[in-house]
């Protein structure tokens, strides 16, 4: 059994209904309850347990973003000037309200955040940095790097076996 918190613990069976969860967010529970060798009223059970209890926060469609329109995936690391807790929750606020960053990171090192960030085009690029970004209150330097190509991109966990 693994350990998760005081509270909860995750079975084989959870972590088992997780990994394919994870692989599949569509699969049936029929599918599933076959797949992990339950019966399907005791998994339709243990899923909707995971969902109450927070392991499973949502279910999502992953979209080819070239074949919707989006050519370029972009990291930008933001500097900002100030660290007051007034100034990081202003340029939060600003970040999320943001339709081209995907997410953002709070980080140690050099740079105070970095943002995975996709756009159509140079063009848009060029006006997310120069109209959004650079005009927020407190950015201090923003650091640009293009992607290339993704050597490995996966939203599923390594959950143990």
């Amino acid at each position: 059994m693994v350990r998760y918190s005081q509270e909860e613990r995750l079975d084989e069976i959870d972590l088992a209904i997780l990994r394919e969860l994870q692989r599949d967010g569509r699969i049936s529970n029929v599918e599933l309850a076959r797949r992990i060798n339950l019966s399907p009223p005791a998994t339709h059970a243990r899923v909707r347990h995971l969902e109450e209890q927070g392991f499973i926060r949502k279910y999502v469609s992953l979209l080819d973003q070239e074949m919707v329109g989006y050519e370029m995936t972009c990291f930008i690391s933001v500097s900002l000037q100030l660290h007051q807790h007034e100034e990081l929750e202003e340029f939060h606020a600003a970040i999320r309200q943001i339709p081209e960053v995907l997410e953002c990171y709070h980080v140690t090192g050099e740079f105070d955040y970095l943002l995975k960030v996709v756009v159509r085009s140079r063009q848009d690029l060029q006006r997310l940095i120069v109209n959004r970004l650079t005009p927020l209150p407190g950015v201090a330097r923003i650091y640009t790097s293009l992607v290339l190509s993704a050597i490995k991109a996966t939203t599923e966990l390594a959950l143990p076996e």
